[in-house]
């Protein structure tokens, strides 16, 4: 297959060299540009926590043009051809963030062919992430196809290949619960969400500080599509920051000051809040206000806080879904230990969907040579009848003796290929060869008659 993974291993690899090894900005279009002359397409995936480069290396390279290539010692030339690739590569790559490459070395991974293909549908599938079954990379390594295609750096037996890795990492988190239950605060506050309300474009989202958090839980709410969005913060700069991101997504992002929070407490929805106060800020006293209000429709309330800014008895109150930060990390607990059962299955099936996107990508392969045959046997037919119609126009022979050698001649070509394979397989012992060409000719002949 000659598909090759060449990674940082941030477990192990410093941060400063992760750093520096990342791709980012224009360094991405150059590195693929010019990785389009030594390979046969390249796809590079620098996120936070990864850098790797997913190449399809040549079947042979400059360094080995003098070594003789046998049928006997075809397997091991490939081998040492993608060896030569991949020292070739990590020259690149050294040269080309300018590190020496006995720097990075020891902090690299390599896979190839089997072994790459597996570890390209594990990534996509979120099996290879820190929080396992994130659906986030998916997207980045899209992200990064798209870029390598602007840059036509994908050619078409990658791009086929690509194309099975997107549909195999989508039937295993459609077929397993690899990616269903929410293992972020984040994502576990959007799933409280999305259970308890609907029609989410007439809700108001209150968020009381506007600390990283509690930046990161609004994200993900505000992505469900709340209709409206309340920034209460002490610093108007930071409220002011949240709200300009948000508001890049075409929310409608009001910004308001804390002690206003007794009265905006009554239009919110949903109230998520992490201010570091020690001090209580929303009480049973206030929310019971602000319930009357609404005229008592529900709240769902999320404390980030610690020590909390809501007053936990609140949680005894009707009409009231009061969630501490404790409550979610128990929920988000649980949901890794069902995405750690659900892995076995997905990794199971990753198994499964490999041998088959080989056996596929064998069948591609040897349809394309069939069609090189096919093409090659109907251009010496061709010579041959076009030899012969001269011979007859000319009265070098009459149309009964050209056919007659027309017909020898075409013999000879169409059985030339069989025969010196059978021969080969005699000659090498290889019976099992042997067996299967004799019977395919023979099943041929027996249809034909």
């Amino acid at each position: 297959m000659r598909l090759v993974v060449i990674g940082v291993n941030h477990k192990t690899a410093p941060v400063a060299l992760r750093e520096r090894l990342a791709f980012v900005g224009n360094d991405l279009n150059t590195a693929l540009t010019e990785l389009k002359v030594f390979t046969d397409g390249s796809v590079i995936v620098s996120t936070c926590n990864r850098t790797e480069i997913y190449v399809l290396v040549p079947q042979s390279v400059p360094q080995l043009a003098s070594t003789e290539s046998s049928p006997n010692n075809s397997s091991a030339t490939m081998t040492a051809a993608t060896d030569e690739h991949i020292i070739t590569i990590k020259k690149w790559l050294a040269k080309f963030k300018n590190i020496a490459v006995s720097e990075i070395e020891p902090f690299l991974y390599v896979h190839r062919d089997t072994h790459a293909l597996t570890h390209w549908l594990r990534v996509a599938a979120g099996l290879d992430s820190m929080i396992l079954g994130e659906p986030q990379i998916l997207g980045q390594i899209k992200q990064a196809v798209h870029l390598s295609q602007t840059e036509h750096a994908v050619s078409s037996q990658l791009g086929w290949l690509i194309d099975q890795v997107f549909a195999a990492a989508k039937r295993v988190r459609n077929e397993t619960n690899v990616g269903a239950q929410a293992v972020s605060l984040g994502f576990a506050a959007a799933k409280l969400v999305t259970q308890i309300f609907d029609n989410l474009p007439s809700r108001t989202l209150l968020v009381v500080a506007a600390g990283e958090m509690n930046r990161l839980v609004t994200m993900h709410i505000a992505g469900l599509g709340v209709g409206r969005i309340i920034i209460c913060n002490r610093s108007p700069e930071r409220a002011e920051a949240l709200a300009a991101e948000l508001r890049q997504a075409n929310r409608s992002v009001e910004v308001r000051r804390l002690d206003e929070l007794p009265q905006l407490l009554a239009e919110a929805d949903i109230v998520s809040s992490c201010s570091g106060s020690m001090a209580v800020l929303i009480d049973k006293n206030m929310t019971a206000q602000a319930l009357k209000s609404r005229r008592y429709q529900p709240m769902l309330m999320i404390d980030l806080a610690v020590p909390r800014d809501i007053d936990s008895t609140i949680s005894r109150m009707d009409d009231v879904y009061l969630y501490s930060i404790d409550d979610l990390q128990h929920v988000i607990a649980g949901n890794l230990e069902q995405r750690r059962q659900a892995a076995v299955d997905a990794e199971l099936l990753v198994s499964q969907l490999v041998v088959e996107m080989e056996r596929q990508f064998q069948v591609r392969k040897v349809g394309a040579h069939i069609q090189q045959y096919r093409t090659n046997t109907h251009v010496q037919v061709q010579q041959l009848l076009t030899a012969t119609l001269k011979q007859v126009e000319n009265g070098e022979v009459d149309t009964e003796a050209a056919i007659i050698e027309l017909s020898r001649q075409l013999t000879q070509t169409l059985t030339h290929a069989p025969s010196k394979l059978m021969r080969k397989a005699a000659r090498e012992g290889d019976s099992q060869l042997l067996d299967f060409v004799v019977s395919g000719l023979h099943d041929s002949y027996r249809k034909r008659r």
